[in-house]
């Protein structure tokens, strides 16, 4: 594992070379700003002076072409120059930190700039668009047993956000410094946290709350943390040692594990097959079963069957019994309507018949019916002694005949 942190520092460099410090570095260092050499100066003033002595020749001696045409020919090239001069490119993903009299001022955005007064200048070109990888190893960070750490490699990315912040406060070299002692404490915060049988747990664990205080440190700066891990750490040797033991007794005990995974698994498909097995006994008598189910079901059936039929025949037979006793009665009771019919109509011949024996036995009574004997006496007067001397002595007569009838008076 490399034990080295990364170094950023910032270089002086032409224009030519700006873009192959930014993107490679200088002997394996990051560059992440480089001061540009200032190319212009007042050379194209001596061009322009020479076009003006010039223009005086032609206007004051007798060599007026020659000397026009030489005055617009140094004028021409020393505006070309000039021109030249004050071309400033800034390559793409970089930003120019623009000054005034040695006052940053501004920025410059990526693309073709004029700065036409030479007091202007770019003091730096900052990258601000590349993610900078940077990585620092610790050596001897303690655990919360206190044991120290072999070593601890720490691996980030950065961004430069703000140009001006970055190149006015803090520069590439102190932020060198800034970020190594930083990232440091950061470290050793986080493996004080950790006991000493779990530091392997660091190893690709989150950093989330690392990078965010780095981030609260560094954010003045103008330097925002993208991304942050623990690529690898290193314990003590005697403690690698006996971890070398524990992993040891844990390979067996995953070999053991894996044997014992294999003898249950293979059980299992045993077990499996036997269910398998049973399903199949269970589905043969499943099915018998329900063939005996749907025999039982024909033989019910049928017998319902039979059993409605015969319900209906005894209910047809009921019907016809019902029907014919009903139809005796109806008979009957139309042969008692025509004798009430004939009854009825024989009325007056038997009336007549009653009224004819009625004066038969009229007749027969007034036969042996005794015959009265009527005593005349005045009218008018009472009972003489007369009449009472002969009932007296007709009395005994009827009653010895046995009439027991007495005379009419």
């Amino acid at each position: 594992m490399s034990r080295q942190f990364s170094k950023i520092k910032e270089s002086v460099a032409s224009w030519s070379d700006i873009r192959q410090l930014l993107r490679g570095g200088e002997q394996g260092q990051l560059v992440p700003v480089v001061i540009p050499k200032d190319r212009r100066g007042f050379a194209w003033m001596t061009l322009i002076f020479i076009a003006v002595y010039c223009a005086g020749m032609a206007v004051l001696t007798d060599l007026t072409v020659v000397a026009a045409l030489a005055a617009a020919f140094f004028l021409v090239v020393g505006l070309i120059w000039m021109w030249r001069r004050a071309i400033i490119e800034i390559e793409e993903g970089t930003t120019g930190v623009r000054s005034h009299w040695g006052a940053i001022t501004g920025t410059l955005s990526p693309g073709r700039h004029y700065l036409w007064l030479p007091w202007d200048r770019v003091d730096a070109v900052v990258d601000t668009s590349t993610e900078i990888p940077y990585s620092a190893p610790i050596v001897a960070s303690p655990t919360a047993e206190n044991v120290p750490l072999k070593s601890i490699e720490f691996f980030l990315k950065f961004r430069i956000v703000d140009p001006v912040a970055f190149v006015r406060t803090i520069g590439a070299g102190n932020f060198d410094l800034v970020l190594s002692s930083a990232v440091q404490d950061a470290i050793r915060q986080r493996s004080r946290r950790v006991n000493t049988e779990r530091a392997y747990d660091l190893r690709g664990s989150d950093v989330g709350d690392m990078q965010d205080a780095l981030n609260r440190q560094l954010g003045r700066y103008g330097v925002r943390i993208t991304g942050a891990n623990i690529p690898d750490l290193q314990l003590p040797d005697t403690y690698q040692a006996h971890l070398s033991t524990r992993e040891k007794v844990a390979k067996e005990l995953s070999a053991y594990e894996r044997e014992w995974e294999l003898t249950r698994k293979r059980r299992i498909d045993t077990l499996l097959m036997e269910i398998e097995r049973s399903k199949k006994t269970r589905d043969a008598r499943v099915v018998e079963v329900k063939a005996a189910h749907n025999t039982a079901r024909k033989d019910v059936a049928r017998m319902l069957e039979e059993q409605a039929t015969e319900a209906q025949r005894v209910r047809w037979e009921i019907e016809a019994r019902g029907r014919a006793e009903l139809t005796s009665a109806e008979n009957e009771a139309k042969a008692l309507r025509r004798l009430a019919d004939s009854y009825r109509d024989n009325r007056a011949v038997l009336q007549y018949e009653l009224a004819r024996r009625r004066l038969d036995v009229g007749a027969k009574l007034a036969e042996s019916a005794p015959q009265p004997l009527v005593v005349r006496t005045q009218q008018g007067t009472g009972d003489s002694a007369l009449s009472t001397l002969l009932l007296a002595q007709l009395l005994p007569r009827f009653s010895a005949n046995g009439n027991g009838q007495a005379p009419t008076a």
